[in-house]
């Protein structure tokens, strides 16, 4: 499925299953998350986007073919290929292990060619095994999960921790967080009851609208939803000397707000893609956890309802597309 206008559908096209370049493998795709990223890559909302491209980050499958030098990965082997689907390994970044913050990578699905489709290619050292595991359960793992990771690492040791947007990120963070003993208070769009009983499902402790008070002083937060007005609202939220963490790769402009809301040492701070550090420790950790993904199955050639049904918060958890 191939993006070949801005704003417009996804468009099925035919041919033949690519080649893999030194260092690259191929992989017959068992199963696609339908991240929130992939709707700011239709809706050009990302820099630099070059048109056609087939997005999908969050990408599982069997390797099916093997470029010239590649040693630790087999035929048939099962992988993910995550968001960061290079890094340069020479900046100063990526020598100090913050290869997230590369100076020249390249992005699953969007600069690179992504998984709406039946076969991907990827780097090799980018990919990470999986083991025996449900490919559809386990693809909104490689950024949902990942990224929600990443932002809970961020929060410390928040013990209250309040989440705004609650999607395909929040639903497997608000678990890794109660695995590890921490409380979990949701925020949802202002009136969606169903996001707020499943926010209680996936374990939170408490569950409201956006724009209601928090019932107690929070910790911490994350915020998923890419709503620039939240971010007041959070910092208004959290206790002296706390923190808000912004996890989405696009935000729509945070409206101006007094100095109040930051002054006593709260801070501000974003998470910007991942590392392959971070994929390593998070599968450890939902191993150990149970993590599980709730999912919705779509056909392939159906990813522009997927999309839809996310645009518009008609799901619970997660879209997979399988081809």
């Amino acid at each position: 499925m191939t993006l070949e206008t801005i704003r417009e559908p996804l468009v099925l096209r035919q041919g033949a299953a690519p080649e893999p370049g030194p260092g690259e493998v191929r992989l017959r795709v068992e199963a696609c998350g339908v991240c929130r990223t992939d709707l700011h890559v239709v809706d050009g909302e990302l820099p630099h986007l070059q048109l056609p491209v087939v997005p999908g980050h969050e990408v599982v499958g069997l390797v099916d073919g093997i470029g010239i030098g590649v040693e630790r990965l087999a035929l048939g082997q099962r992988v993910g290929v995550p968001w960061l689907g290079s890094a340069c390994g020479i900046c100063d970044y990526c020598r100090h292990g913050r290869e997230n913050l590369c100076d020249s990578p390249a992005f699953t699905g969007y600069t690179r060619p992504g998984g709406y489709a039946s076969h991907l290619v990827a780097r090799a050292d980018f990919c990470i095994p999986l083991g025996e595991v449900d490919p559809v359960a386990t693809a909104p793992l490689l950024c949902a999960g990942l990224i929600g990771w990443r932002a809970l690492c961020r929060t410390g040791q928040a013990q209250t921790i309040g989440i705004y947007g609650f999607g395909a990120a929040a639903h497997l963070t608000t678990q890794v967080a109660q695995h590890q003993g921490r409380r979990v208070l949701a925020f949802t769009r202002p009136g969606d009851l169903v996001a707020q009983a499943f926010a209680r499902a996936q374990g939170a402790a408490w569950a409201g609208d956006s724009d209601a008070s928090a019932p107690e002083l929070l910790d911490a937060a994350i915020i998923f939803a890419p709503a620039g007005e939240l971010v007041p609202r959070a910092l208004q939220a959290v206790r002296k000397g706390g923190r808000v963490v912004c996890g989405g790769i696009h935000m729509s402009d945070i409206p101006t707000f007094p100095y109040r809301l930051l002054w006593e040492e709260r801070e501000l701070v974003s998470v910007a893609n991942l590392t392959r550090a971070d994929a390593h420790a998070f599968f450890a950790e939902a191993g150990g956890a149970g993590i599980h993904a709730t999912t919705r199955r779509y056909p392939l050639e159906a990813a522009n309802d997927a999309l839809e049904d996310l645009r518009h918060g008609r799901l619970s958890g997660a879209a997979v597309l399988v081809p």
